[in-house]
């Protein structure tokens, strides 16, 4: 696909515009914040990374020499037509990477969603220990918490959540989890897999559009304070809702935001493995 300058133009302005809106409202350098910082932090998306647009794969930035801003950027080359990703140099230094992605969000896809977990990973995190992860108060006091998980059955399925329980919390996961068992457990229902998405839009790189990359981020906003609200930390002094999961209604409305998010994140997550699935046969048929 060719687009002119008067197409990809305003499509990279409007990128521009939207992720410093995004910067502005929910990262905070040199300040403190116990919910966002971690989608700049955990995720090390920098402002740049953010503020990139890419056209996506397969296509051409029409424009005279010097100025398309991509002819600078790695992975890009000049063609007759214009500016455009050059798959083949892309896919030779990143396809291992990019092909156990696209397999990871698949497997995602198809493994069994499960919606039964009421965000107990995070109760799991602070459990009988001197040192929470955040600097904040817990809701119910480090004794209630630790009653709560111990009067429910762990169910995390996130190895990348697993892996800061806490040593005696471990063992009453249902499931021991590994990195390398990763693609097997992780299902489209965990919130934090839905987080993810913004991890794997980032690290695909020029093969995602810029458009897309946004809509993860902000998908993984709204997972990140679902993901809080229901955690042992008090988050009200920061403008934050409760959602008490140790109560039948707390549970409730978890999972239906829960649910709302893995919809949300659906189409997302195809659009991703189609992506790669283009890129991986165009590689091939060059060959």
């Amino acid at each position: 696909m060719l687009l002119t300058e008067q197409e990809w133009c305003p499509r990279h302005d409007a990128h521009v515009a939207r992720a410093d809106a995004l910067l502005s409202q929910f990262r905070h350098p040199g300040d403190y914040h116990p919910v966002y910082d971690f989608l700049f932090e955990y995720y090390p998306v920098r402002p740049s990374h953010l503020r990139r647009w890419h056209p996506g794969f397969n296509v051409t930035l029409a424009g005279t020499p010097g100025t398309i801003p991509h002819e600078e950027w790695r992975d890009y080359h000049r063609t007759e037509q214009g500016v455009t990703l050059d798959l083949e140099t892309f896919w030779a230094r990143r396809g291992d990477s990019i092909t156990y992605i696209r397999n990871l969000m698949a497997k995602t896809t198809t493994n069994p969603a499960q919606f039964d977990c009421f965000g107990l990973h995070e109760w799991a995190m602070v459990y009988k220990t001197d040192s929470p992860r955040h600097d904040l108060p817990l809701r119910l006091g480090a004794q209630r918490t630790n009653e709560v998980v111990e009067s429910h059955r762990i169910r995390c399925t996130h190895y990348d959540a697993f892996r800061f329980f806490t040593e005696p919390a471990r063992p009453l996961n249902l499931t021991v989890l590994t990195r390398e068992g990763q693609p097997d457990s992780d299902q489209a229902g965990c919130v934090h897999a839905t987080m993810d998405l913004y991890k794997w839009a980032w690290k695909l790189g020029p093969l995602v559009p810029g458009e897309l990359f946004i809509e993860t981020l902000e998908l993984a906003i709204e997972a990140r304070t679902l993901d809080m609200e229901a955690s042992p930390y008090d988050c009200r002094g920061w403008g934050f809702g409760v959602v008490p999961i140790e109560t039948a209604v707390g549970k409730a409305e978890y999972v239906e935001r829960q649910r709302g998010l893995a919809q949300k994140a659906k189409p997302l997550r195809q659009r991703l493995v189609a992506i790669v699935d283009e890129a991986m046969a165009a590689t091939i048929s060059n060959h």
